[in-house]
């Protein structure tokens, strides 16, 4: 698959490379009026600028578009822009609004107490994005230079970035085809672009434990058709789906749009486990999910005094985790993202196939102080991140520094 890939990629593999030294920056002449960090909602107000950088394939190299528009002569990606954020001028006939041609990533730049600005694990965003661009013959890039790029946006627009924990600014790298044909074929046009967002804590109260209903009669597949099944789910009053494949197996995959991560004592060794489905690639490889993995394993007495917590990737079922909560050994479950970073589970109905009658599975919190929305390890787990994030605590080379302010 691998070779697949590269060879997909190799047709689409450009002659310009990106060159961020080249960033030509136009201002925003007036600055927007920023919203109050106790008012933002996610993905709800955006910064002055946005990074724009346009790929023409040779095959179309100096040729006229479908509106008799002059296609730049250059072949490869050309000169890296940062504008004022505005509205992008597209061919409806575009591919990306018929076929959905188009790979985006989520990052955030974070002010550290010791002034300084960082971006959390950036490289292994780049090489998400290369890899999905890939995928569907998107142009390949350079991970170094696209996120040098995309550093001088986030520079720029720094006095968007609220300081305090739980404060950020959201990130949206994003690679669409804009070759104008309804042809299904190989991209012979591009463009990439980000965008940025100040965001706050995705729980402006503190943790909120969410309701789950598990989902057998819709398949995942993110982003557009999982919409309709979350509606659905907040009607009958849950505030996430629990993706799962197979009626019979109940396959568990993923929550919501987060990683899944079921804390428990192993029936069989009495040991504790932090257990994730597999990649396999039905599911996310999050990046939030591998810093959780990396850090119980670099630490796996994270919870203080007490056994060691083992992390176990493999493939999980509903019916183990209902086995789990009846026996008492459950000890937490939560999703984990780029967005909430952590996101406690309290309860999770779903359809017992052996029984043929819907179960309401009620989660353990904290069973030391019932008031708390979250469990010990996800407090550990979010405290620990926030503090590699704000710079408060170095680990490996996470944590990024770009400048200051």
């Amino acid at each position: 698959m691998e070779d697949i890939l590269k060879a997909q990629g190799n047709t689409v593999m450009q002659e310009n490379p990106l060159s961020p030294l080249l960033v030509s920056i136009t201002k925003r002449k007036i600055p927007k009026q920023k919203v109050p960090k106790e008012k933002l909602a996610f993905g709800g107000a955006f910064t002055d600028h946005m990074l724009v950088i346009d790929w023409v394939g040779p095959a179309i190299s100096g040729k006229t578009d479908s509106l008799n528009q002059p296609i730049p002569s250059f072949s490869g990606w050309g000169q890296p822009r940062i504008l004022p954020y505005g509205p992008l001028e597209l061919s409806p006939s575009c591919n990306v609004f018929h076929y959905g041609v188009e790979v985006f990533e989520g990052m955030k730049a974070y002010k550290g107490k010791d002034r300084t600005i960082r971006l959390f694990r950036p490289l292994e965003n780049m090489k998400r994005l290369l890899g999905s661009a890939r995928r569907i013959t998107l142009p390949e890039f350079d991970i170094m230079e696209m996120l040098e790029a995309i550093k001088k946006l986030v520079l720029l627009d720094s006095n968007w970035i609220p300081e305090g924990r739980g404060y950020s600014l959201y990130i949206r790298p994003t690679i669409i085809s804009t070759q104008d044909t309804l042809g299904v074929g190989t991209t012979n046009r591009a463009l990439a672009f980000a965008i940025c967002s100040p965001v706050g804590p995705y729980y402006s109260t503190g943790f909120k434990a969410v309701s789950l209903k598990a989902e057998t009669d819709f398949v995942r597949a993110n982003y557009a058709p999982g919409i309709f099944p979350q509606l659905l789910a907040n009607t009958e009053g849950f505030q996430q789906v629990l993706w799962m494949m197979g009626k019979d197996e109940m396959q568990v995959m993923e929550v919501g749009t987060m990683n899944l991560f079921c804390f428990w004592v192993n029936g069989e060794k009495g040991t504790l486990e932090l257990v994730t489905p597999i990649l396999d690639g039905t599911i996310l490889p999050g990046i939030t999910r591998s810093s959780i993995i990396e850090l119980v394993k670099s630490m796996p007495k994270i919870l203080g005094q007490g056994d060691s917590i083992y992390v176990v990737e493999r493939p999980l079922y509903m019916r183990e985790i209902s086995m789990a909560v009846k026996d008492g050994r459950m000890r937490e479950m939560f999703g984990s993202g780029t967005a909430a970073i952590i996101s406690p589970i309290k309860s999770i109905s779903w359809l017992n196939p052996a029984t043929e009658s819907h179960e309401l599975l009620t989660l353990p919190l904290d069973p030391m102080d019932p008031s708390q929305e979250s469990g010990p390890l996800a407090r550990a787990l979010l405290k620990t991140i926030y503090d590699i994030q704000y710079g408060d605590l170095q680990f490996k080379d996470w944590s990024v520094v770009i400048g200051n302010y």
